[in-house]
């Protein structure tokens, strides 16, 4: 499935990142619009991991007021975490 997600994969996954604060919807939503099309699997099973983090806990890694620690001090996780502040 690599770089090709399928209707129901891409639904999915913009599910799973509607967010109850809209700062962290409009930085997701914007990372997705512009890179969803060359997501991996492994980029789409480690962003659902991370869209498990807390609001708050995310908002503040994706403005980089925290670092990623425990289950989400991933190298695939920092990686799409650093895309999407660079957007």
């Amino acid at each position: 499935m690599s770089g090709d997600l399928s209707v129901l994969d891409r639904a999915r996954l913009r599910w799973r990142a509607r967010r109850g604060l809209l700062e962290n919807d409009l930085i997701i939503t914007r990372f997705l619009d512009a890179r969803e099309a060359q997501l991996t699997e492994t980029d789409v099973r480690a962003l659902t991991q991370l869209f498990e983090m807390g609001d708050n806990e995310l908002l503040d890694v994706l403005l980089g007021r925290a670092d990623l620690s425990g289950v989400y001090d991933d190298p695939v996780i920092r990686r799409l975490v650093e895309q999407m502040k660079a957007l």
